[in-house]
């Protein structure tokens, strides 16, 4: 963070390049939920982008065992160091004030984080296909066998800032020994900062792992001046067709309850699966289609987010999300009118509660539509809403169900199981009373990173 002592009030997030934090002249505010100024990021021009794309090229990485030492160092560092001037409790609240997300949600946010870069060398490995060796001098090698290579060198990461668990999975490519560009999101660039900083404390240096805040125009060369590209904003969803694009997509979580099982045995987990964190991650359950009548679950789940306080995201009994009073009215106005035509349990009429700050609470929605088919279903918000459906075997079956991330089906039908794990567009399935949230080091988001980072290629050797 910047330091100059006419500056002391406004911190800057400088520009992490490969020699070092680059203080620029063109810079950018970051404005909490309330309105008040929190920091400035500054800005890379495209010529500086340029140069260190080539740089980042031009680097060798470090051993695979000293990447992974280093990665674990990063994950003790990110959790507890003082970095950039900041304490992790420091970060954790300047997170919260212009994320808006909960105290708690981003405390656990950090713990997680901290677990998932302490695994990503473990993780990587377990994306490995078992035919296939890491390392071109394993002896295998000597008689035929695949090995493990990367697709490219450089990898441009342009990843959301609506929580800070998005930055999770790319320390993944550095394991891998890929050199890394993070553009950091505009709206929450800290996180990206604090990663980038800890991961240069703990061994990989400026021309392994670069942070590089910028405009469009840079953006593009960030993306350009990369082999593969990763993320979920403006920029990468721009080459969302390019094959060498990773884009990000949309969570569209769901929870299906068929009529062999009494949905009053999960109504936490389905709370849990709305809620969680304030209901703002791509995990967080948007859809609850029911076998059979889903008015009795619409209503108990109504009850229950209903009791949910409406307090500041500092707060630590906070639970929902906060905006800016603007963006809330917004957004209410977009659900408000999704909604014509459905039945409300709650916020019918509105869900907006202002704190009287310049911020606004995002209170729970909870309606019910008379099928699995309508565009309701497929909408994601990043707050606690949810839309409950009829859904019938027959007349919708596994259709119903597909552009999912991540499928909670509580179900004791073996063969319905079948069909929603073969469906390709359903890319986690959770079976029984397992909230959609739930998640652990070691298995696939939307997949494992290095089925896109990596390919596998044969090798001999005499």
């Amino acid at each position: 963070m910047g330091s100059a002592t006419q500056e002391a009030a406004v911190p800057v997030i400088d520009v992490l390049g490969p020699t070092g934090p680059y203080r620029t002249q063109r810079r950018q505010e970051i404005r909490g939920v309330t309105g008040a100024l929190l920091a400035e990021t500054g800005l890379a021009p495209e010529v500086y982008v340029h140069r260190t794309m080539k740089t980042l090229r031009e680097s060798v990485p470090l051993p695979a065992a000293e990447r992974a030492a280093a990665l674990a160092r990063a994950s003790e560092l990110f959790g507890s160091a003082v970095l950039g001037g900041m304490t992790v409790q420091e970060y954790e609240l300047a997170v919260t004030r212009v994320s808006g997300v909960p105290i708690s949600a981003i405390r656990t946010a950090t713990r997680t984080l901290r677990e998932r870069i302490g695994h990503s060398y473990r993780s990587v490995q377990l994306a490995r296909p078992d035919g296939a060796v890491p390392d071109w001098r394993d002896p295998l090698a000597r008689t035929g066998q695949a090995v493990w290579a990367r697709r490219g060198d450089v990898l441009a990461v342009h990843v959301p800032g609506n929580h800070p668990g998005t930055h999770g999975f790319w320390p993944e490519a550095l394991a891998l020994g890929y050199r890394v560009a993070v553009r950091p999101s505009r709206r929450e660039p800290f996180t990206a900062h604090r990663l980038v900083l800890a991961l240069h404390e703990a061994g990989f240096g400026g021309d392994q792992v670069v942070l590089l805040p910028c405009g469009h125009e840079a953006a593009d060369a960030v993306v350009r001046g990369a082999d593969l590209a990763y993320g979920g904003d403006e920029v990468i969803r721009r080459y969302a067709d390019h094959p060498d694009v990773l884009s990000l997509r949309p969570g569209r979580s769901k929870i299906l309850l068929t009529a062999d099982t009494d949905w009053r045995d999960h109504l936490e987990m389905i709370v849990d699966s709305v809620a969680r964190g304030g209901g703002t991650g791509c995990v967080n359950a948007t859809a609850v289609l029911v076998e059979g009548d889903p008015a009795p679950v619409a209503a108990a789940v109504a009850e229950r987010l209903a009791a949910l306080p409406s307090l500041p995201p500092e707060d630590d009994k906070a639970c929902l999300p906060v905006q800016r009073d603007s963006a809330a009215r917004a957004l209410e106005r977009h659900v408000l009118k999704q909604a014509e035509g459905t039945r409300p349990w709650l916020g019918g009429t509105g869900f907006v509660d202002e704190l009287g700050d310049g911020s606004a609470v995002l209170r729970p929605v909870v309606h019910q539509v008379a099928s699995p088919d309508m565009p309701q279903v497929g909408a994601e918000v990043p707050f606690p809403c949810v839309w409950l459906a009829p859904w019938s075997r027959r007349e919708h079956g596994v259709a119903a169900l597909r552009d999912t991330l991540v499928l909670t089906a509580v179900t004791g039908d073996e063969a319905l199981v079948d069909a929603l794990v073969a469906e390709p567009t359903i890319s986690n399935v959770h079976v029984g009373g397992r909230a959609t949230h739930w998640h652990r080091p070691g298995l696939p988001h939307d997949g494992y990173l290095g089925e896109f980072l990596m390919r596998s290629k044969t090798l001999v050797r005499v």
